[in-house]
This record gives structure tokens, C-alpha cells and sequence, in this order.
């Protein structure tokens, strides 16, 4: 992929005005390298405030956005249901594209975008700033000290009272949980590799009468080819009391135990507490990274084939929840 060799800015354009679609626009405005010109929005009271805050014009549509003919970078930032046909209208209009995860609701739609960018020449950048989060990076830091590791659990439950009825809430928008917050998955693959099978279990309380749920709890336990077992809890809504973000990695030369920022290294010296820098200023650094590898070719910290099997191993984990079965992975 060429490097942006002009000296103008590029021209940017974000579908979105929620939290990361505010934090990319005050990243873009804070660097010379970056124009941000337009951007698209769903209510009027949203586009308005958007509109105000950053000074810059809304068009009528996401795919008039992703379309433009003088935007060379598309951010995409708005419901998950729509990402896919947002990238690839996009990508086909020659921008480059930073999406949020997930890519798409199928691993076979996503590859078809990871395929088409690769055609077009384009960047196709799905975001996963987890992986550049403190927790992560202390975990990466510590996973050799704790010798051969037999298991992994992250659960994350986040009440709501009541439950909101906006698209993360909703089906269809939202899609299946550990599709929808891909992170959980790609934290795992990311850290342990290969899945060799995956079951599932998942509950929705639905809204009455409508397409929104008023809670969803989804579990799931992927079989690693190493031989480790992990399991992901994805909980929020009404029917949960108490926030719980925890994630604990055992092996047999310790354990690492992490309650939301607060980590610490359990073995045989004893307990070592543990410094996680904060969440804060993710999306920030994710767009300047972005930017630089545009710009410079400096290398981007996730590529879109890692998150492509994520995808794939949270839509087995998808497939298990409707059957009640383990599902082997393709491969395997």
C-alpha cells in the first residue's frame, strides 16, 4: 500500500456522533495530518450537538458519507447491524476505512471486506483498543511467569435499571453478545492462540412487544489446541445487581487475578500487586496509530485477519448457543 505521499491533510468523514465517534473527531482536530470534514448521524438532536461541538456538516446519509468524493478515510462509529455495508460502500468508493468492531455479523461477510480492501489497495483497520489497553499489556507483560496455563476467565456484567432502549439493547442492532463485544474473544486468541472447539449458552429477558431485550447473559468456554480452557461471561441489564469486571489467568507457576484496574501476581513468593495504567485516551491513540502508519508505514498493532478469527470463533460460540452443542472449528 502506497504511503500518503501529498503534504495535505487527509480528509476524513465519521459515521457516528456517540462516545467513540466524539473521542475520534477531538483526535482528528488535535493533528495536522488529519482534516475531518464531515460526518453522519441517526437523531436530529445528536447531529445538532455533533454539528456544534466539532464545527463541521452532517450529510443526509452514512452511505452518502462513505461515498463522498473528497473524503480519502472513513470512520465508522454507528450500530453494529450496519458496519458492513458501511465498509464496503466505502472501500468500493476507494477510502480507507477505520471501523469499529464487529467488521460484520458473518466471518464469510467480513472476508469478503478484508479481500475487497486488499483489491482496492486500502487500509481496512478494525479497532480493537483493548488490546493496547494497561490490563492487556500487563497481562502480555506477565503470561511467561506463570508457566504452562490450564485456564482463563473473563467476565464482565454491567447492570442497567432500567434497560436503555437504544440499539445496544436491540437484536438485530446490537447482534449476538460476544459477536457484538468481540473484544472478549480476541483478548483470549490474542493471548493463547488457536481454539480448537467452542460451546455456548445464551439468555435474553426480552422487552414486551418489541425488538429490544431488557437483559442478556451469554457464556461461552473455548477449548484451546494447547490444551487450555477458557471462559467468557457477557452479562448486562436489568436482572443483574452489581458490576463485575474481572479477568484471572492460572497456570502452574501462579496466577494473575485482575478486578477491574487492579491487578495482581499470586505464586509461590507470595502476592505482588500490579500497576494498570488506565482505559482512558484509547480511541485517541488507535487514531494517531492510524495516522502514522498512513503516513510513515509505522506497523498498526492489530491486523484485520486477527480480528477476522475472533469473528470466526465468536459466531461457532453464535452457532453453539441455537444448537446446544460444541462446535469444532473449521480446521481443527
Amino acid at each position: 500500500m502506497p504511503l500518503m505521499t501529498s503534504h495535505r491533510p487527509l480528509k476524513i468523514g465519521i459515521v457516528g456522533t456517540g462516545f467513540a465517534a466524539q473521542r475520534r473527531a477531538e483526535s482528528l482536530q488535535a493533528d495536522d495530518r488529519a482534516q475531518l470534514l464531515y460526518f453522519s448521524g441517526n437523531s436530529p438532536e445528536s447531529i445538532a450537538n455533533f454539528s456544534q461541538k466539532y464545527q463541521i456538516s452532517a450529510l443526509d446519509s452514512a452511505i452518502s458519507l462513505a461515498s463522498h468524493p473528497d473524503l480519502d478515510l472513513i470512520i465508522i462509529a454507528n450500530v453494529n447491524q450496519a458496519h458492513a455495508s458501511i465498509a464496503r460502500t466505502a472501500l468500493k468508493s476507494g477510502k480507507h476505512v477505520i471501523v469499529e468492531y464487529p467488521l460484520a455479523f458473518h466471518q464469510a461477510a467480513a472476508a469478503e471486506l478484508i479481500t475487497l480492501a486488499e483489491t482496492e489497495n486500502k487500509l481496512l483497520h478494525v479497532e480493537h483498543i483493548e488490546l493496547l489497553g494497561g490490563l492487556h499489556q500487563t497481562q502480555q507483560q506477565y503470561l511467561a511467569s506463570l508457566g504452562n496455563i490450564h485456564l482463563a476467565r473473563y467476565t464482565t456484567i454491567a447492570p442497567g435499571r432500567p434497560a436503555p432502549r437504544r440499539w445496544t439493547f436491540h437484536r438485530d442492532l446490537f447482534g449476538f453478545p460476544l459477536i457484538a463485544a468481540l473484544s472478549r474473544i480476541h483478548r483470549f486468541t490474542n493471548l493463547f492462540g488457536e481454539v480448537e472447539s467452542v460451546s455456548c449458552h445464551c439468555r435474553y429477558w426480552d422487552a414486551p412487544e418489541s425488538d429490544y431485550f431488557l437483559a442478556c447473559l451469554c457464556e461461552a468456554q473455548l477449548l484451546f489446541k494447547n490444551g487450555l480452557i477458557a471462559e467468557v461471561t457477557y452479562g448486562k441489564g436489568e436482572v443483574f445487581w452489581q458490576n463485575e469486571r474481572t479477568f484471572t489467568i492460572h497456570g502452574e507457576g501462579g496466577s494473575l487475578i485482575f478486578e477491574g484496574e487492579k491487578g495482581q501476581l499470586i505464586n509461590s513468593e507470595g502476592s505482588q500487586a500490579l500497576e494498570v495504567e488506565t482505559r482512558r485516551g484509547l480511541f485517541a491513540k488507535d487514531t494517531v496509530m492510524v495516522l502514522d502508519y498512513l503516513f510513515d508505514r509505522v506497523p498498526l498493532y492489530v491486523t484485520p485477519q486477527a480480528s477476522l478469527y475472533a469473528l470466526e470463533v465468536a459466531y461457532a460460540a453464535y452457532q453453539s448457543s441455537l444448537s446446544g452443542k460444541t462446535v469444532v472449528l473449521s480446521g481443527n
